[in-house]
């Protein structure tokens, strides 16, 4: 599948703070962008919109600290290591991997594995479950290597603690 790749121009730089601004922050009206970018606010609508269209832009999402909110749900990295299959190499296995509603991520990776997912479950044993009766079992597989997710401290470059306050009192000699 080939991608398209935006033109360039002389607008270039602009479009790019626009997108850059909207991956940070979903919820920028184009009225802000626009003042933060010294654009107008119809050409920002109509970029966005072109972006959107063409499936630059993906999907706008919000970002949850699930842990905070007491969710106890449980994410692992899963390596795959496969043997593709010939005239389509590792797109269909992956493809099919994909549309799995547990996997959360599924990346093609170079190094020691073919495939990097993230796959979330309700607890360990049913992860480790749909691992076995799911990925492994696949033809193209050859081996898995699972990594159960213990604590985040960054996502989507979002650091997800806050810094303690040190309350400790200074001793002078």
């Amino acid at each position: 599948m080939a991608t398209s790749k935006v033109r360039k121009g002389s607008s270039d730089e602009s479009m790019r703070e626009v997108l850059e601004l909207l991956e940070n922050d979903s919820r920028l009206t184009a009225r802000e962008i626009a003042e933060q970018t010294g654009l107008k606010e119809k050409d920002v609508q109509r970029f966005i919109k072109e972006m959107e269209a063409r499936g630059i832009i993906r999907h706008y999402k919000t970002l949850i600290d699930w842990e905070k909110y007491g969710d106890d749900s449980v994410y692992a990295i899963i390596e795959v290591q496969l043997n593709p299959e010939r005239n389509v190499g590792y797109d269909a296995v992956a493809e099919r991997i994909s549309k799995f509603p547990e996997v959360v991520t599924c990346m093609l990776v170079s190094g020691d594995h073919d495939l990097h997912l993230v796959i979330k479950g309700k607890t360990m044993k049913e992860v480790a479950f749909f691992v076995a009766e799911k990925i492994a079992p696949l033809s193209q597989v050859t081996h898995t290597a699972t990594h159960f997710m213990l604590r985040s401290y960054k996502r989507e470059g979002e650091i997800m603690f806050e810094k303690e306050e040190d309350s400790r009192l200074v001793i002078h000699p």
